[in-house]
């Protein structure tokens, strides 16, 4: 039955319980009260409001004027919205102050502060619960973005994943806390359960199961330092590429070892340093089948011994004991020691140079001393040929006694 029919018969009764008693009428006036509050639109259960609009809560959708396309299920939900469309609100003061459009909150106080943030999706207690002019957020868990107010395009998949973060936009948290430290910080990334809790506000780092460092920057970090012992990435081993080789810090960080004046100090000549080398002792062997399966021949040092001759060329493991040489060191020792040879092989040849043309120069003199000799020796067999020519020829003298 249609409970508009049966106002006149309710206005009847109370008129007849005012002639009746006093007390009669007040418990009448309470009853007209409650009916007309169940037949408030923006108060009952499952009320349509028009134009798409459905409230299903005290106080749902209160303030509704000309927004359209909303839905509000639990007490508040959505209360202050007026002209904000597309909303979406289930739970206890979910989308509370909201007059933004596009938004989507499950959860008591989901996207409780929003006001003109649109496009945000809070699904968890409190979940984007600050978040009041940001947009394009989605946060995924209790707490998730909790203290967001305009930062946008944000991603938060956990509990408490990226819980204070504030103005900070465009950055991804997958796993309980994860990032969430961040307040400011800008397009990072952050996967696995308090990945990146220790970010505060740095910029476009990556970080996969690692707790991550304060305010850095530009930075990759995947695992944790004493938690994984062994890295296999597929797609490296036999790609040919071009590039400088690289290196490995005893803190796990990749990059490549710097060459430029303005990394180093302490500048020197390394001169006897290197002829260290000179009493290694290179080796061939094969690696245990645990670590090569196909035993491969291979050539090279073996680091105890190399520590003997020089501490400085080995690298050590954890517990100190050597665990691998430093070939760079080694190959550039080996130039100095190249470089000393090439310098007295040329001194060498400098003074063999010198000598054999000292020695050209000597014979090209005695050449030509010899040919002077020969010069003169012609000249005088010509004075004597002429001094022989000119003796008066011998007389006969007759004795006659």
């Amino acid at each position: 039955m249609n409970p508009l029919i049966q106002i006149k018969p309710a206005a009847r009764r109370v008129s007849d319980a005012i002639r009746s008693s006093p007390s009669r009428l007040a418990f009448c006036l309470i009853a007209v009260v409650l009916v007309c509050f169940g037949l408030s639109p923006t108060v009952q259960a499952g009320t349509s409001l028009g134009a798409g609009n459905t409230a299903d809560g005290a106080g749902a959708l209160n303030s509704l004027t000309t927004g359209i396309h909303n839905t509000a299920e639990g007490y508040q939900a959505q209360f202050s919205n007026a002209i904000g469309n597309y909303n979406t609100a289930t739970g206890s003061q979910a989308l509370k102050n909201n007059t933004g459009s596009g938004n989507s909150a499950d959860g008591f106080q989901a996207l409780y502060h929003n006001t003109t943030g649109g496009a945000n999706t809070a699904t968890g207690w409190r979940a984007l619960f600050s978040n009041t002019t940001g947009g394009s957020n989605t946060a995924n868990g209790l707490s998730a973005l909790y203290s967001n107010t305009s930062g946008i395009e944000n991603t938060a998949s956990g509990i408490s994943a990226l819980l204070r973060n504030t103005t900070g936009s465009h950055n991804t948290a997958i796993g309980d806390s994860a990032l969430e430290s961040n307040t400011t910080g800008n397009n990072n990334i952050a996967l696995g359960a308090e990945a990146g809790r220790n970010l505060t506000t740095g910029i476009d780092n990556i970080h996969i199961g690692n707790f991550g460092v304060a305010g850095e920057t530009f930075t990759i970090r995947i695992g944790q330092q004493g938690a994984q012992s062994a890295t296999f990435i597929a797609g490296i081993n036999l790609a040919a590429v071009t590039g400088t080789a690289v290196v490995v810090s005893s803190l796990g960080q990749l990059g490549v070892a710097p060459s430029s004046q303005r990394f180093k100090d302490e500048i020197k000549p390394m001169d006897k340093a290197s002829e260290a080398i000179l009493a290694l002792k290179p080796v061939t062997f094969r690696y245990k089948k645990e670590l090569d399966p196909q035993v491969i021949a291979q050539f090279g040092l073996v680091a105890e011994e190399v520590e003997k001759v020089n501490p400085d060329l080995v690298a050590r493991d954890r517990d100190g004991k050597p665990y691998t040489v430093r070939y760079e060191a080694v190959n550039a020792m080996l130039l100095n020691e190249f470089l000393k040879e090439h310098r007295i092989v040329q001194e060498l040849k400098s003074t063999v140079s010198k000598q054999e043309a000292t020695a050209a120069q000597q014979r090209k003199e005695i050449k030509a001393l010899t040919a002077a000799l020969k010069e003169q020796a012609s000249q005088i067999q010509k004075v004597s040929a002429q001094l022989e020519a000119s003796k008066p020829a011998p007389q006969m003298v007759v004795n006659n006694q």
